[in-house]
């Protein structure tokens, strides 16, 4: 219980993810963010899984960091993005040095520049850079909104689809709704990389594993699931024909 956890005392930093990257939970983080603020704990929001599906707004959820990646939402790979309160980033020393973070620099001492460029110390990713922001405009002329309205229709028709195939297990909410595009499962005793294998011969890319959440995989008595996901550019077509994959894999196992 987070109460409980943050009034035993001694705690600065609660970190908390808004959606699960496992079985696409969206998380009630703006209850947890204000638990945390009666303790006067500050709270780092990992937002990769949410900030590239729906609408995500700061003020409201008043989180003091939030982080999320370049490559889940269009963009290119090593680049992401950290937000901070403002006040924060000001009482916050630089955690290395280099170029262009410095006001003036002395044999004894040094000054640094206003956040955010005294943490961004020598040459940044200049070629990331430009490529998450065209990301970020591609996204925003689709509309936020949009992509998850369709997100969840897409989760909803495979839901309904997958909840059929003979030996399944979906894990995590069962409402499509109230989730994001993210669906994990097993098939019958079908290692998650088998299946994962045979999706891959016809075409279907998805992942297989404990996706770095093994205390997960723990409190689900697995070692691992498959996971499918769904952005803006899939369709139901490509949902009709990962369910027939996964069919067939039934099948080669004898299911």
């Amino acid at each position: 219980d987070l109460r409980q956890h943050l009034e035993s005392g001694g705690i600065k930093l609660v970190t908390m993810t808004h959606v699960s990257n496992v079985l696409g939970t969206i998380n009630p983080v703006r209850e947890f963010i204000r638990e945390a603020h009666k303790q006067d704990c500050r709270v780092l929001l990992d937002a990769a899984q949410s900030v590239p599906h729906m609408p995500v707004d700061v003020q409201d959820l008043d989180c003091d960091f939030l982080a999320f990646s370049g490559h889940k939402m269009c963009g290119p790979t090593g680049i992401g993005v950290l937000y901070a309160k403002k006040a924060i980033l000001e009482e916050m020393p630089p955690y290395h040095g280099g170029g262009e973070m410095i006001r003036e620099v002395h044999l004894y001492e040094s000054t640094w520049k206003d956040p955010p460029y005294k943490f961004e110390a020598g040459t940044t990713n200049i070629a990331g850079a430009i490529g998450l922001g065209k990301a970020v405009d591609y996204v925003s002329e689709l509309g936020l909104r949009n992509m998850q309205v369709h997100e969840q229709e897409l989760t909803e028709y495979a839901h309904d689809r997958l909840g059929k195939v003979k030996g399944i297990t979906i894990y995590g909410p069962q409402n499509p709704r109230t989730k994001a595009g993210v669906i994990s499962f097993n098939l019958g005793d079908v290692h998650a990389h088998d299946m994962a294998t045979l999706l891959d011969e016809d075409g279907i890319a998805v992942r297989s594993g404990h996706h770095c959440a093994q205390p997960l995989m723990e409190r689900l008595g697995v070692s691992s699931t498959t996971r499918a996901s769904v952005y803006v550019y899939n369709n139901e077509d490509e949902i009709d024909r990962f369910v027939e994959s996964v069919e067939r894999a039934g099948r080669v196992f004898k299911v």
